[in-house]
């Protein structure tokens, strides 16, 4: 793959990093920019959200004709990492999580009446959405987590549609959400038992039972547990076929886990410019601490790692480019990154000491929201599992180079 930047994506990345420095990254040291659970206060985003727009960068990841920024993965890379240099960047944007997957998906399987209905109000910043698949285990120890096949909340065929029983947790967003993509079973089958449906929170037939407390600084909408108690749905708003949800997963979160890493590495790189500034200021011990050898290796070791997770993120980025799901590049980068932003905060803190510790600055927010990036989407241990078998299944094939034509 090609590392350079066309002119126009080089002129987009320099918007995007303009405005994150002049306009979000002052905010963050005002802790009345925050909300109650440590993120941007809903009337600074909606002011931020139209100064983003006439800028022309928006949803990137969404359909030009529908609003969007109609930005390949490559291209969504590289300006991600550069909106979350600052903790408030990527929501401002319209392009976090979970609605930057549901606006993805949605694009690419959804029926035209379903993208009117569903997708068009997310693009346009008017609703939230939710992605609804996690749940908690039951008595046998079974519950979809990072199995689908283990789903248990049932969805039974009714002579308008489907009646949807079962309990979900972890679900992000659902507190704000007003559209959700719900993943329920429609038959034992392993492999085509699972099917997708849309529904709007003002349905009856569903609660959430409670907003689940986090070690980490939360999404608008937190991390919630809902039940599912009758709540119908009409079979148009079935997202692709019956039996097609372990499909429309896969279509999903790759990208999804992917656009994760994206915005982890700008944080990664925000930490250790934060603790460069510091110790390039800081003296101790007749100079300087960046003049201290134990100093240059951990800034040199994080800095090599993040370097490491930018490279496998841009290639698996480019492999999903070509039509490829890019599972193996994706798993990859899904570990790597997850790892590297860890250290980054780590070792930023270590090296701002006392200060870092403090919320004096963001570096203990990313500290503790950096312990979820090994578990969100699939913990660091089953991604080494994918790509353990894929090298059994695949031999010398596994570190082959595509050929081009």
């Amino acid at each position: 793959m090609d590392f350079s930047l066309s002119p126009e994506l080089e002129r987009k990345r320099r918007v995007v990093r303009q405005f994150v420095q002049d306009r979000l990254i002052p905010l963050e040291s005002d802790r009345a920019s925050y909300d109650a659970h440590e993120n941007i206060q809903h009337h600074l985003l909606g002011e931020l959200r139209r100064e983003t727009r006439a800028l022309g960068i928006w949803a990137i990841q969404s359909p030009v004709a529908r609003g969007g920024g109609g930005l390949s993965m490559v291209e969504q890379a590289v300006l991600l990492e550069e909106m979350n240099r600052s903790i408030f960047g990527p929501v401002c944007f319209n392009s976090a999580a979970p609605d930057d997957g549901n606006m993805r998906v949605l694009s690419q399987v959804g029926t035209a009446a379903q993208q009117d209905r569903w997708l068009q109000p997310i693009i346009d910043g008017k609703i939230n959405s939710a992605f609804i698949m996690t749940e908690p285990m039951d008595e046998n120890g079974e519950g979809c987590g990072s199995d689908p096949s283990l789903t248990l909340s049932e969805a039974t065929r009714t002579n308008t549609g489907w009646k949807i029983n079962g309990h979900k947790w972890f679900t992000t967003g659902a507190e704000t959400a007003q559209h959700f993509i719900l993943m329920a079973r429609t038959s034992p089958d392993t492999r085509k038992g699972l099917t997708a449906f849309l529904f709007d929170r003002d349905q009856p037939g569903w609660r959430i039972i409670r907003r689940i407390p986090i070690m980490g600084p939360e999404e608008h909408g937190g991390h919630c547990e809902l039940a599912f108690e009758g709540l119908e749905i009409p079979d148009e708003n079935r997202l692709m076929e019956v039996g097609d949800g372990l499909k429309l997963t896969q279509i999903r979160l790759g990208p999804a886990r992917l656009t994760h890493c994206m915005r982890w590495l700008g944080l990664a790189r925000r930490c250790l410019e934060i603790a460069q500034d510091y110790v390039s200021k800081r003296k101790s011990f007749g100079g300087r601490l960046i003049d201290h050898e134990s100093v240059q290796t951990l800034i040199g070791q994080a800095g090599m790692e993040i370097q490491m997770g930018r490279l496998l993120t841009m290639h698996a980025a480019w492999t999903l480019d070509q039509g490829d799901y890019a599972r193996k590049e994706v798993s990859m980068a899904k570990v790597v990154v997850a790892d590297a932003l860890h250290k980054a905060a780590d070792t930023a803190l270590q090296l701002l000491g006392a200060r870092g510790y403090s919320k004096d600055t963001i570096v203990e927010w990313v500290y503790r929201y950096a312990r979820q990036a090994r578990l969100v989407d699939g913990a660091s241990e089953v991604h080494r599992m994918v790509l353990a078998n894929t090298m059994i299944r695949d031999g010398q094939d596994f570190f082959s180079w595509p050929v081009g034509d």
